[in-house]
């Protein structure tokens, strides 16, 4: 560390990464600091950060629904830096479950808050110092559910249905500059995703007064089940791989499916009609 209080070494790729208090986020900041990146892990409660730091982190404080935190987070990620970043792994995001005709409005903006609106914040605000180095790259975790759709899931799939375009978007306008721009599309994974799920849930949903409560019922015993969430369910390691990919080979993916429904997903919404695809996924939706 320098008078200034940067850890930058100019030999060393720095990263930083959003979501690391538990799950993929976590294990991306002990996996890349292993791979001898400069890791800055960022998490949006203090406690956390604490944690984080604890464990032997450069950590920062960043809450994607305060674009006022993101402004401090990527100020203080510059200047760990030495005003230089490699990469960004947009990784942070949470669940709202509900069926759309009980979401709240106020329950949608806050799930794309978080999701895709404090995300743009941030790519912008990082881009100009990765145009400016010629080089850089940008990891987007997505979801399955950026592909497909399925039931009470509405609000999430909304905002991983526009990350998906945003990004495609964002991919084609970074041509030729230097900075590549990847998706990581994760199926069932194990992490703390259905806690917070669940949380959201309750703060937002009146199950009682809706007329899917016996559907809303099966969605709280999916979201307070313990052990994983599905036979095809994978620990978040099975995203490292892809990850370290992404941001280090000279042709980054476009996009990286994980576990095997994503796969069989991208294949089936292209070979089944519309109709077809409904019905396997109403069978797997509630």
């Amino acid at each position: 560390m320098n008078k200034s209080g940067q850890v930058h070494d100019s030999m060393v790729k720095s990263v930083l990464i959003t979501g690391c208090s538990s799950g993929i986020g976590q294990c991306a900041a002990h996996f890349l600091q292993q791979q001898g990146f400069q890791v800055i892990a960022s998490a949006r409660r203090q406690a956390d950060v604490d944690t984080l730091q604890q464990a032997g982190f450069t950590a920062v404080l960043l809450d994607l629904a305060d674009e006022a935190s993101i402004d401090a987070a990527v100020a203080q990620t510059l200047q760990l830096t030495g005003g230089k970043l490699y990469g960004l792994f947009n990784n942070a995001a949470y669940g709202q479950p509900g069926a759309l005709e009980d979401l709240p409005t106020q329950a949608l903006r806050e799930q794309f808050e978080s999701n895709l609106f404090g995300l743009h914040h941030l790519t912008r605000l990082i881009l100009p110092t990765m145009l400016a180095a010629k080089e850089g790259r940008i990891v987007q975790n997505s979801s399955i559910l950026g592909l497909v759709a399925l039931p009470f899931r509405g609000a999430y799939n909304a905002s991983k249905f526009a990350l998906e375009g945003y990004t495609d978007t964002l991919r084609l306008e970074l041509h030729g500059t230097g900075v590549a721009v990847s998706l990581i599309e994760p199926g069932p994974i194990e992490t703390r995703f259905r806690a917070n799920s669940k949380t959201a849930f309750l703060r937002h949903i009146d199950a009682n007064a809706s007329r899917h409560q016996a559907g809303y019922q099966q969605t709280l015993e999916r979201l307070q089940r313990p052990g994983p969430s599905s036979r095809y369910s994978l620990e978040p390691e099975a995203c490292m791989a892809p990850l370290l990919h992404a941001l280090t080979s000279p042709k980054p993916k476009i996009r990286y499916p994980v576990t095997r429904p994503t796969v069989m997903m991208s294949w089936l919404r292209r070979l089944l009609s519309a109709r077809a695809l409904d019905k396997l996924l109403l069978k797997a939706g509630g």
